[in-house]
């Protein structure tokens, strides 16, 4: 079973951060934010919530949006779809199990939510932390299929056609027929670290490939129809006197432009790689817990201690470095027309210029933090935090 550390670390960061003897535990407190005189004009459009989102469970529970509904799933057992633009329950299911015995303890969940959910035309697919795959109805949530897996599905599934592709925390990759749920093939990863970060990379699937990053700090490639492995490349070398210091998964979403792979790893590189072949382009030093993102001719990514970068595409080179929200435990970031979004520790959102990274917004969704990457839909982002709290805002017009 996988371990986990860095999300309770960030925990344990966000918790003392407040306190007065942070110095004591020598965790460095969050950056103070100052005072910001916004040059963006964004508006919240409205707010919502599913169930108590992730609770405890440390993973990153990010909403889907297709054809302008939002869905969102939370570990206690709570489904929920919503219209992206005014914020209005489409339909919600709430699982509960038949408790201890059968008895019927309506207050226990039976479905822990963790992974997704993920929605493609009239389906939709969530993983849950028993091992467990639904396949649902995407217009009204009813359950189609169940099929069963070897471990946690803490990332969301990703549908293609008629292939359902499902990752779970023990390093295993699985196709499931998506009208009924049974396996086709399954990719079992050679070695899973016993050390871990607590977090699996999202599966890119494009081109009949299958693209992930391990937790070995690898960027693999599998053929989508049966999974069999066609190439990997390393993305962190795992070198280091103690096993943190060799902590190198690679928990983060790889993004494909055109024909080239941008990826990264915790104690590892940014890499670019050519998809086709596997070949790497050029890689330098990065080390990063969060998901990447690349938008016209950069890569934006979030270092260990959370300092925002912008990165040139084409050889990875230095654009721009943001150091003011140092600490603060970033989100991925997520770019959003001119501007990069990032999410934080105590539930700020924050809007930063993609040409010089000069923070030009701020909004709070909540006083809890976020931890899954902003999900942008043309001038409106998606925030959820670690409590189920859902806002969408949106950059006004001029």
């Amino acid at each position: 079973m996988k371990r986990f550390l860095l999300v309770a670390a960030l925990a344990s960061v966000a918790v003392l951060a407040g306190c007065h003897n942070a110095k004591k535990e020598n965790i460095e407190p969050p950056t103070k934010l100052t005072e910001l005189t916004p040059t963006l004009k964004v508006e919240r459009l409205w707010k919502s919530s599913v169930g108590d989102g992730a609770v405890k469970t440390g993973v990153r529970l990010q909403p889907e949006v297709v054809d302008g509904v939002l869905y969102a799933a939370s570990a206690d057992g709570d489904l929920i779809a919503i219209d992206a633009n005014t914020g209005k329950t489409v339909w919600r299911q709430k699982s509960r199990t038949h408790g201890w015995f059968g008895w019927g303890d309506k207050k226990r969940p039976d479905a822990f939510m963790a992974g997704g959910p993920t929605v493609a035309g009239d389906l939709l697919v969530v993983g849950t932390l028993d091992g467990h795959v639904y396949g649902l109805g995407a217009k009204d949530g009813a359950k189609r299929w169940t099929a069963e897996v070897t471990a946690e599905v803490i990332t969301a599934p990703a549908i293609v056609g008629n292939l359902v592709v499902v990752r779970t925390a023990d390093g295993r990759l699985y196709g499931l027929d998506s009208a009924t749920g049974e396996r086709r093939w399954a990719y079992d990863q050679t070695a899973v670290p016993t050390l871990s970060l607590r977090g699996n990379g999202p599966l890119l699937v494009a081109n009949g490939v299958v693209f992930f990053g391990s937790d070995n700090g690898k960027l693999v490639a599998l053929r989508m129809d049966n999974g069999e492995k066609l190439w990997e490349q390393g993305l962190s070398s795992g070198e280091g006197r103690t096993e943190i210091d060799r902590l190198n998964d690679a928990d983060g979403a790889v993004v494909l432009d055109g024909s080239t792979l941008f990826a990264a790893a915790y104690h590892g590189q940014l890499s670019a790689v050519d998809g086709p072949s596997g070949r790497p382009l050029w890689n330098r030093p990065f080390s990063s817990y969060t998901s990447i993102d690349v938008h016209g001719n950069a890569v934006y990514g979030v270092d260990e201690q959370s300092n925002l970068w912008a990165f040139d595409k084409s050889g990875g080179a230095d654009m721009w470095k943001q150091d003011a929200l140092k600490y603060r435990w970033l989100t991925g970031p997520a770019a959003q027309g001119e501007y990069i979004v990032v999410g934080d520790l105590e539930g700020y959102v924050h809007w930063l210029a993609s040409a010089d990274g000069k923070l030009v917004a701020r909004e709070r969704l909540s006083k809890k933090a976020i931890r899954s990457q902003p999900v942008v839909v043309g001038n409106t982002v998606y925030v959820e935090d670690v409590e189920g709290h859902i806002g969408a805002y949106r950059i006004a017009a001029p």
